[in-house]
This record gives C-alpha cells, structure tokens and sequence, in this order.
C-alpha cells in the first residue's frame, strides 16, 4: 500500500483511509432503570487525510479525520456521531486519538501501534484527571454520567476492521463498563 498522499507520509494510517461499513455491532450499555441492556447496531466509519504537524519544531506527526456514525439495527436511526482525528508520530510510534461526541464528551486518548503479520492494532486509553491522555466533559455529564476511563483496541487486517471501546461510566448512581464492538469492511477508497 502507498502511504505517501500529497506528499505526506500517513505511516500505518494510510491503511485506515476510506470507507468502512458493518453490520455486526453490539452495544452493551446501561438502561434508564440502571439494568445492563445490549443492542446491535450498524456503523460507517469514513477516514480522510488530514495532513502533517509540526509542533515546537522538534515533534512532527500526521493525522486522519474520521466521522464515525452508529445507527439502531432495529430502526436505522442514528444513536452515536462521533467525530475526530488519529494521529501518528513517527519517531516515537506513538498513536494518538481524539474524539468527540455531541453529549458533552471529549476525549483524548494515546497508546501505541503494533504490526505483525499483516495486522496493525491500534490501542489507546485516556483517564478522567489525567493531565495528557485525558477526558473532558460537560457539568451535565459529569455529574449525571462521568466518563472516568476510555479503552479502544482496533485491529486493521487489509479490508477490515474490528474494533471494542471500552468506556467506565458513573450513571445511575452505579459504574458500569460500556462496551460496543464491531467488525466493518472498507467499501471504497473514495475520499471525496
């Protein structure tokens, strides 16, 4: 695979660009009564370049954009739009995610990569509190639904994606680990 677009060098993000789509995701959450619920769900994930950065001189990464989109299976309607970038830097592997989700919520994430065999695994974690990789929210969110840690582990093979997040809430009163797992396939690389 070419990684060198506009003459930027996307590294192991090249890999992400396009399309994805799936149909196999399931969601395990809380429900309004505090009880743990699962649901399934589609997904679309669309990776664009975003270009390269240079910070104070001395740190030099590149980055893709990504909007994820979730929809019910059982009625096609839109639960989860996220929106974000990863980003790469190349002289420490260090990988870097951030995103945000129109509840209040904004993460930054950080980890590494690890290639093997034709498979690369992105994984990343942030923590409430953390003064790096680290979570944001609103008053809202903080006292009715605290994100305290975030977790995601996604695996690129090729053509497809598998993904688990792992979010620790505080809702209802109670901790729960939210989980949504999904596995998609890029349909195309249009990145238009």
């Amino acid at each position: 695979m070419n990684t060198i677009i506009d003459g930027v060098d996307y590294g192991p993000l090249a890999q992400l660009l396009g399309r994805w789509t799936g149909n196999r995701g399931l969601d395990q959450a809380p429900d309004n009564q505090a009880n743990m619920d699962e649901s399934q769900f589609t997904d679309e994930m669309l990776f664009t370049v975003a270009g390269a950065a240079e910070n104070a001189e001395e740190q030099n990464l590149v980055a893709v954009r990504y909007h994820h989109l979730v929809r019910r299976a059982e009625t096609g309607l839109i639960f989860h739009d996220q929106i974000g970038h990863w980003l790469y830097e190349v002289k420490t592997g260090l990988v870097m995610h951030s995103l945000t989700i129109p509840r209040g919520v904004c993460v930054l994430a950080g980890g590494q990569l690890e290639e093997s065999d034709g498979e690369s695994v992105f994984q990343v974690e942030a923590r409430a509190g953390s003064d790096t990789f680290g979570i944001v929210q609103s008053p809202f969110m903080f006292e009715k639904a605290k994100t305290n840690a975030f977790e995601m582990r996604m695996t690129v093979r090729g053509d497809e994606l598998n993904y688990r997040e792992l979010t620790s809430l505080h809702i209802y009163g109670k901790d729960f680990e939210h989980v949504d797992h999904s596995t998609l396939c890029r349909v195309c690389y249009d990145l238009d």
